[in-house]
C-alpha cells in the first residue's frame, strides 16, 4: 500500500531506480528532479475545467472516491485559456516532479504533452482520456463512447413525436464524430423515418467548442426550430446551453458523459433531461489510482466499454420508463451490442 514510512519509501525509490537502470540501461535523464515525497493521483483538466457537469466533473468524481478510499493527498490542475502544448507539459512535469502517481491527463489535448513527458519520468505512471500514447508507463483509457450514443439514438427515436431529433458536437473531431455516428446509427435502426439534424459548434477546440454554452445553445435552437423535440449533444461545458434551450422549448435534451440528470447546477432542467449517454471516465481514473496503489500499474490501451459498464445509459428520470417501449427497446439494443449482433459504426 502507498501508506509506508518516509525510510521505507526511500528504500523502494533506491530499489525501483536500480531495477530502471538494469532494464533500460540508465534512469532518466531528469532523475536530478525526482520527487521526494509520495503523493497520490493528480488529473489535469481539459478545456472547460471542473464545473462543466459533464466530462471534467467525471474524472473528479474518480479523484475523490481514490482520494477518500486510499486517504492520501490529491490535486486537481485547471487548464489555461488559449495555452500550448508546452503549457500543459510544464503542467504535467510539474505534477509528476511534485510526487503525484499517478498523474493523468483529462482529455486528448494532452497527447503530445504526454508524449514529450512521460519517458523523463519513467517510475511515475501517466494516463490519459480518450487518447493512445505510447509508452511503457502510461495507460489510454479510450472508450466505446459510440455504443452509448447507440443506446441514446434508440432512446430519441422512441422518444420523438415530430421524427426529428437533433445533435450538437462541440468540436469537429474524430472523438466526437463517433457520438455522431452511434447515435444516427441508434436512430436509423430503431425506426428509419426519423430524421437527424446535425451541427457542430467549432471545427477547434480553442474556438471554445467544448466551453461555450451559449453556443450550445444558439445550436440547439436552430435543431428547434426545424421541429427537433429531442437533442443530444456532446459538447462538454457547451451542452449546458442545449439542455437550458431544450427546457425552455419544453422538448428533450440527452446529457453526455455524467448523468447529467443529477447534476446539481442542472437541477432547474432536470425534468427535461430524458437520459444521458453515460461514460466512466471517474470509473477508468480511480481503476488507474488503485493499480497503482496495489502497485500494479496499468499500462497500454484500456478500453471501457458496455461489456464492463464503462459506459451505458442513464435511467434516472421517470418518465424514461413511461415513454411505451424505450425500456426495453434499449435493453435489446445493449444487449445486442455486448453479444456483438449489432456493431456500431464509429464513423
Amino acid at each position: 500500500m502507498r501508506r509506508i514510512s518516509k525510510l521505507t519509501r526511500v528504500a523502494v525509490g533506491v530499489a525501483s531506480l536500480a531495477l530502471a537502470a538494469t532494464a533500460c540501461g540508465g534512469t532518466s535523464s531528469d532523475s536530478g528532479d525526482e520527487a521526494k515525497e509520495d503523493l497520490g493521483l493528480a488529473i489535469a483538466y481539459d478545456i472547460g475545467g471542473k464545473g462543466d457537469q459533464s466530462f471534467n466533473d467525471a474524472a473528479y468524481a474518480g479523484l475523490q472516491k481514490a482520494q477518500k478510499e486510499f486517504g492520501y493527498k490529491t490535486d486537481d490542475v485547471e487548464p489555461t485559456e488559449g495555452e500550448t502544448d508546452a503549457d500543459k507539459e510544464q503542467r504535467l512535469s510539474s505534477l509528476a516532479k511534485q510526487g503525484y502517481n499517478p498523474v493523468i491527463g483529462i482529455g486528448f489535448a494532452y497527447g503530445p504533452a504526454m508524449e514529450a513527458v512521460a519517458s523523463k519520468y519513467p517510475d511515475t505512471t501517466f494516463g490519459i482520456v480518450d487518447s493512445v500514447v505510447e509508452g511503457d508507463n502510461v495507460a489510454s483509457l479510450v472508450f466505446a463512447e459510440e455504443q452509448a450514443s447507440y443506446l441514446a439514438g434508440v432512446a430519441a427515436a422512441k422518444a420523438t413525436k415530430t421524427n426529428t431529433v437533433g445533435f450538437v458536437g462541440g468540436v469537429d473531431i474524430p472523438l466526437i464524430h463517433k457520438f455522431e455516428a452511434g447515435y444516427k446509427q441508434g436512430v436509423a435502426e430503431t425506426n428509419a423515418k426519423v430524421k437527424v439534424v446535425s451541427q457542430y459548434l467549432t471545427q477547434t477546440a480553442e474556438e471554445g467548442g467544448f466551453s461555450s454554452p451559449d453556443k450550445g445553445k444558439a445550436a440547439a435552437e436552430g435543431q428547434i426550430e426545424k421541429k427537433a423535440d429531442v437533442v443530444y449533444q456532446a459538447a462538454g461545458l457547451s451542452g449546458q446551453g442545449v439542455i437550458e434551450a431544450a427546457a425552455k422549448a419544453k422538448v428533450w435534451a440527452i446529457g453526455v458523459d455524467s448523468d447529467q440528470y443529477k447534476q446539481a447546477a442542472l437541477a432547474s432542467y432536470k425534468n427535461s433531461i430524458l437520459t444521458s449517454a453515460l461514460k466512466d471516465v471517474g470509473g477508468a481514473v480511480y481503476a488507474l489510482a488503485k493499480s497503482v496503489e496495489d502497485g500494479k500499474p496499468l499500462n497500454g490501451v484500456q478500453t471501457f466499454d458496455l461489456k464492463v459498464n464503462g459506459v451505458g445509459l442513464s435511467e434516472s428520470n421517470p418518465e424514461f420508463a413511461k415513454i411505451a417501449g424505450l425500456s426495453d427497446a434499449v435493453a435489446k439494443a445493449k444487449a445486442g451490442i455486448i453479444d456483438g449482433s449489432i456493431k456500431v459504426k464509429t464513423e
